[in-house]
Formats: structure tokens, C-alpha cells, sequence
């Protein structure tokens, strides 16, 4: 009697039901995250005379612009210290909506020195003359190509603003934000920039073991690591770079003398305040735009009858 051929190893194996079952769902569920991205509602086109500024709103699925009912009344004269800057970004948006060569800007440094405000401000000068803004989250920057086609075709010149930006290690709104600034086969509108804050240089988290990537040639030049350059690949596509810096105790006054005769003090009680507002920026550990707008709130309204 002879006995059956031994199995070849190469021989495939036959899958168990089970096994068959696992393959089935992963495949449909493959193919209905295909759908949902080929059939995702696209955003309406919103009320352009509702407002010159909008918001982008998630939710689910949906997205949409939302007009923005009120804006901050916040006028370039507010900003106390900060006149180089105001100059830059003052300057590029003027180029901007003229129509003539301007860069996205990336603004950085320290907290409350008026950063988000002097994006602000320029939309409130420029708006009469064809500006709007557009605020999207970080979390919702995935969407800017869906947003930049939006926007393409309109004749209004666009800044998309992001605030506070920051990433962490292998978010998809990097990529995102990478790809559009300067990275994307498709060329951009001409009519919008990107403008960010952010309080890092370079937007990502930045670690000591990563200065050991740095590579020294014999000739003494210093090349920094993949990691590094891969830090730096975004915030350089910012054409424009400008630099926030905390401010000493002459501009710290400077600013609040300027909010409380905005607010109707007189000369004689803002002088007088000097001695609190001192006192209220190291209770707070900073002598920032923000702290000093916060004090004069607070110290006019005490005195205000």
C-alpha cells in the first residue's frame, strides 16, 4: 500500500472560514472609506457679504465657511512696540492686495506681544479694498486643499490665518500645510496667502538628543541632521519671517498709558497708574501687550464713573 505524498512546503495553505471572514470585512472596510472620501459633501459657497471675515467649521463630515458677525476693533495704532514689525506685515499685506508679489508670513515669539492682533489690524485697514480673512484651526488644516479651491476663483484677495500654530510629531495638518505652501504639483491662487503665529521658530518640538544628528566635515562646516532639516522644511516655506520679543518695562507703560487714554482716563490718573501696572505685570510674570490691555481694563473700570 502506498502511502500519500508528503505536503510540499510551498504548497499554499487553504484559509479557515475565519480567516476568509477577517479578509472580507478588512476589503469592504477599505472600500467604504474610499466612498466616504469620494463622497464627502463639498463646503457651500457661503454669503460673501456677510462679513470679510469666516471661519472654517468641521463637523463631521461637513464643513462650511462661517461668517464672522463682529470683529476685534483693533486699529495698527493699538499696537505699542512692536513698529518694525508693524512695518513688515504692514507692507507685505499692502503688496498683497494690489496685486503685486507678496509672501505667506510665519510670526513668532513671545505670548501676547501682539501677534494674532496685528493680523487683525490689517484686515480691518485693507478690508475696504478687497481683503478677507479666513481663520482655520489647526485641527481642520487637512482641508486647506479643498479650501484653497474654494478660494481660487473669487475675486477678493485672501489671507487664511491659523493661530497659536503648532505641531506634534506626524500630524496629518502638517503635511497638509507643507503640501500648499510649497510642495503641491498644482500651482497656488495668487489671490491667497497664509499667514500663522506660533510661539515656535520652527512649529515642531524641538529636542536636545536631535543636535547629536549634526554632522561636522573636516573643514569645520556644520550640517544638520535629517530630523533637523525636516523641522525646518516648513517654517522656511514661509516666505516672510518676523520675530516677537518680550517687552521691557518702557514699552510695558508705553502700551498701558495707551489703552487708558483710549479708555478716558486722564493724563494725571495714567500717570499715577504706572506704580499698579508694574505691580500687575509681576503678579503675572510678564510685561506683554496682552497683560498691559488686561490692566487698563481693569483700572479703568475701577475708576470710570
Amino acid at each position: 500500500m502506498t502511502k500519500p505524498a508528503a505536503q510540499s512546503d510551498t504548497e499554499p495553505v487553504a484559509a479557515t472560514p475565519m480567516e476568509r471572514l477577517a479578509a472580507l470585512l478588512d476589503h469592504a472596510e477599505r472600500v467604504l472609506s474610499r466612498m466616504e472620501q469620494t463622497l464627502a459633501p463639498i463646503a457651500p459657497e457661503p454669503d460673501w457679504r456677510a462679513s470679510v471675515a469666516f471661519r472654517w467649521r468641521k463637523r463631521g463630515q461637513h464643513a462650511m465657511l462661517q461668517p464672522v458677525r463682529t470683529l476685534a476693533p483693533i486699529e495698527l495704532s493699538d499696537l505699542q512696540g512692536i513698529d518694525a514689525q508693524k512695518r513688515r506685515i504692514e507692507r507685505n499685506t499692502r503688496q498683497f492686495v494690489a496685486g503685486k508679489p507678496a509672501n505667506n508670513v510665519l510670526l513668532t515669539g513671545a505670548r501676547g506681544t501682539g501677534k494674532s492682533s496685528l493680523v487683525k489690524a490689517c484686515l480691518n485697514k485693507y478690508a475696504a479694498k478687497g481683503l478677507r480673512l479666513i481663520e482655520v484651526d489647526k485641527a481642520d488644516l487637512i482641508d486647506l486643499p479643498d479650501l484653497m479651491d474654494m478660494l481660487g476663483s473669487r475675486p477678493e484677495r485672501f489671507i487664511v490665518f491659523s493661530d497659536d500654530l503648532s505641531f506634534d510629531e506626524g500630524e496629518a495638518g502638517y503635511k497638509a500645510l507643507k503640501s500648499v505652501l510649497d510642495g503641491s504639483i498644482s500651482a497656488n491662487a495668487d489671490n491667497v496667502l497664509i499667514y500663522a503665529t506660533s510661539n515656535r521658530r520652527h512649529l515642531l518640538p524641538e529636542y536636545m538628543h536631535e543636535n547629536l544628528s549634526y554632522q561636522h566635515t573636516e573643514s569645520g562646516e556644520v550640517h544638520p541632521g535629517e530630523v533637523v532639516e525636516e523641522k525646518i522644511s516648513l517654517s522656511e516655506r514661509f516666505g516672510l519671517w518676523v520675530s516677537f520679543y518680550p517687552f521691557d518695562q518702557d514699552h510695558y507703560l508705553r502700551i498701558i498709558d495707551h489703552w487708558l487714554q483710549a479708555f478716558g482716563i486722564t493724563p494725571e490718573q495714567v500717570q499715577a497708574a504706572h506704580a499698579e501696572a508694574l505691580v500687575w505685570a509681576l503678579e503675572r510674570g510678564s510685561r506683554s501687550g496682552r497683560v498691559a490691555l488686561q490692566f487698563a481694563r481693569d483700572f479703568a473700570g475701577r475708576k470710570l464713573r
